[in-house]
């Protein structure tokens, strides 16, 4: 195989035994260096770690390496183990963390981790994972990090250089394979010049079928278009439900394709599915977290068929997932980042801009973005396009379960830790102070409740160890025997409500007695952890439990279908779906744990088997794939 100049020089560099961070544009090719770390250990028959940050990521991974490297690919992610005894194992970012910290001796047998997407280090939310998994990393593992292009990843290596004392290279590759071309649409009319729309006084209003018109001109299908919102995503496929960009071979193909994939994933009654069908034989999709996991599926496969010409989706398309094509379209320059809505991130908008452009088919790849000069300036068009991408930041907030494991090795000494921190490596005395202070806090109230007594862990401590995220109310729960008192509908109204988020706006529909009786002890559990937290000034809180999905859950363990479960929540039916998965991986967490008893693991044994069937069975979603 030739390699590109990058590409080679990693590889380079990766023979020699040395841990390399590649930096690189979306579509460049990072995923050759990774299977060359996986062709080269298994002919010396060594273990590989493969990370993602999402699932979806994890299981396009698996297929793909699985196609590749038959029975020795194994994927973790909680909700799904399959071939766990692979020398390549494919697990969330989360799952190798856990390792890393309760049980370092199951690394033994692997000498490489590849962490893709590495520059996740800077998200608000999960950040503080990747971190962990870096500071702690066994000396004997080698790492490959595969990155979109971030500015400061000499510093992210240097710090990992001084934690680990050994030499970690960098690959730098600035050049895309296939060129992007800018072009704005204002006005109703589109622009190859950001400082022509400028000089627009007055911009009528833009409109989808004329854009849609100039892309088909100009041969820019496939498509895809992003946009940040689920709702408008579906809106605006439907908007183009009176074209047909099809002819009669490929309308055939594409429908063939749909049924068979839809009979395959049982989802020939699903109503959804239904509602796809119009668009589909018109080349036309839509593609949200909203949707059933396997129709989303589905419509991926379709797109990777070349038959589907314009999809709308939300950025998580542009994730990791192989999908490219030869033109992407900008609904909006603006997202919500938490609760603000802001301008793009140049890293974010390149994501999703590397999309366009198809190595080895295009020569150049097309992005247009809709402009609406009432809620975006030219110049901050021109800042989100061309302005450096942003470096990468700690976002360092050490979990009470990553105290406790670091506690149970280093007892006091655990503060001296955080000099491993890349947090520690890029501030300054201030802040490094208040993370401090944030976890000499986080200890005094594991102390001052219990985890921990006469400088060892409790039966409480040892379970709230391995219960990540959600530490404080489950173990508060597991402590006053709540847990064993339960039954598989308790169990399961219990794991629902720790994992759910509500979004904006949404409502319980209906809550059952039992589901009423577990909701008033956890809030009364959740109000005595709050007060403490807000005593000692520990933020970000802990996370509530919420029941909106409680009557579903329930009416899902009576055995309903999935269908007649959706009237009572309010929640998208792939939500449904992802939430009751999420139930499944903090349940199995219960059960492993250690300080759990015998009789509670058998009752969640059978919670578990009867949540994981049908379309909530993420393991027979990528059997059957």
């Amino acid at each position: 195989m030739i390699y590109d100049r990058f590409q080679q020089e990693a590889i380079d560099y990766i023979n020699q035994g040395l841990s390399v961070i590649v930096s690189a544009p979306t579509g460049a090719g990072k995923t050759a260096i990774a299977e060359h770390v996986i062709l080269s250990c298994l002919e010396k028959q060594l273990g590989v770690i493969y990370t993602a940050p999402i699932k979806a990521i994890s299981n396009q991974k698996f297929r793909d390496f699985q196609n590749e490297f038959g029975k020795n690919i194994g994927i973790l992610t909680g909700d799904v183990s399959l071939n766990p005894e692979a020398a390549v194992m494919i697990m969330t970012t989360e799952i190798f963390r856990n390792k890393v910290l309760d049980e370092p001796e199951s690394l033994e047998r692997y000498s490489w981790v590849i962490f893709d997407e590495i520059h996740y280090i800077d998200n608000y939310e999960r950040g503080t994972v990747w971190e962990e998994s870096l500071m702690f990393l066994p000396k004997h593992l080698n790492l490959l990090g595969l990155s979109a292009t971030i500015p400061n990843i000499k510093q992210l290596a240097g710090w990992i250089e001084s934690i680990h004392s050994k030499p970690v290279k960098i690959v730098i590759e600035e050049k895309r394979p296939v060129p992007l071309h800018f072009f704005f649409q204002c006005g109703n009319q589109t622009w190859k010049r950001i400082e022509d729309v400028k000089n627009l006084h007055y911009a009528k209003q833009n409109k989808l079928n004329t854009l849609i018109n100039y892309v088909r001109q100009e041969q820019g299908f496939p498509c895809i278009y992003f946009v940040f919102g689920r709702k408008r995503a579906e809106y605006l496929a439907c908007e183009l439900y009176g074209y047909d960009f099809l002819n009669k071979e490929e309308k055939n193909k594409i429908l063939s394709m749909y049924e068979s994939l839809s009979k395959r994933f049982d989802l020939k009654h699903e109503k959804s599915a239904q509602n796809l069908y119009p668009l589909i034989q018109r080349g036309i999709a839509y593609h949200h977290a909203g949707m059933l996991p396997t129709l989303k599926e589905v419509i991926e496969r379709l797109f990777t068929s070349r038959l589907l010409k314009v999809i709308f989706t939300t950025e998580t398309f542009a994730l990791g997932i192989n999908m490219p094509s030869r033109s992407v379209i900008f609904d909006d320059l603006r997202k919500f980042y938490g609760r603000y809505l802001r301008i793009l991130k140049v890293r974010d908008f390149y994501q999703m801009a590397g999309r366009a452009g198809r190595r080895g088919m295009d020569k150049e790849g097309f992005v247009y973005c809709r402009i609406n000069l009432k809620r975006i300036s030219p110049e901050e068009v021109r800042q989100v396009i061309y302005d450096k991408p942003e470096g990468v930041n700690s976002q360092f907030n050490t979990a009470y379960a990553t105290i406790l494991n670091l506690y149970k090795k280093y007892k006091d000494e655990l503060f001296k830790t955080y000099t491993l921190s890349l947090h520690y490596f890029q501030t300054k005395k201030q802040q490094q102070q208040q993370a401090l202070k944030l976890m000499e806090a986080k200890l005094k109230l594991l102390e001052e409740t219990g985890y921990i007594e006469n400088r060892e862990l409790t039966l409480k401590g040892e379970f709230a160890k391995s219960v990540y995220g959600y530490e404080l109310v489950l173990s508060e729960l597991y402590a006053r025997g709540i847990f064993e008192q339960l039954d598989e509908f308790g169990l399961g109204i219990i794991a629902a409500a720790t994992v759910f988020e509500p979004r904006k706006n949404q409502h319980i529909l209906n809550i059952s007695k039992t589901g009423r009786k577990i909701r008033m002890v956890c809030e009364e559990v959740y109000a005595k952890i709050k007060e403490k937290e807000s005593k000692l000034q520990i933020h970000p809180a802990s996370k509530p439990t919420y029941f909106h999905l409680s009557s579903a859950m329930e009416s899902w363990l009576r055995g309903s279908e999935f269908s007649k479960i959706l009237q009572y929540t309010d929640t998208d039916e792939g939500e449904v779906v992802r939430y009751f998965r999420m139930s499944v991986q903090i349940l199995r967490e219960i059960k492993d744990n250690p300080a759990s008893s015998h009789i509670l693991k058998e009752r969640i044994k059978e919670t578990i088997r009867v949540i994981n069937r049908d379309i909530v069975d993420a393991e027979k979603q990528l059997r059957e794939g």
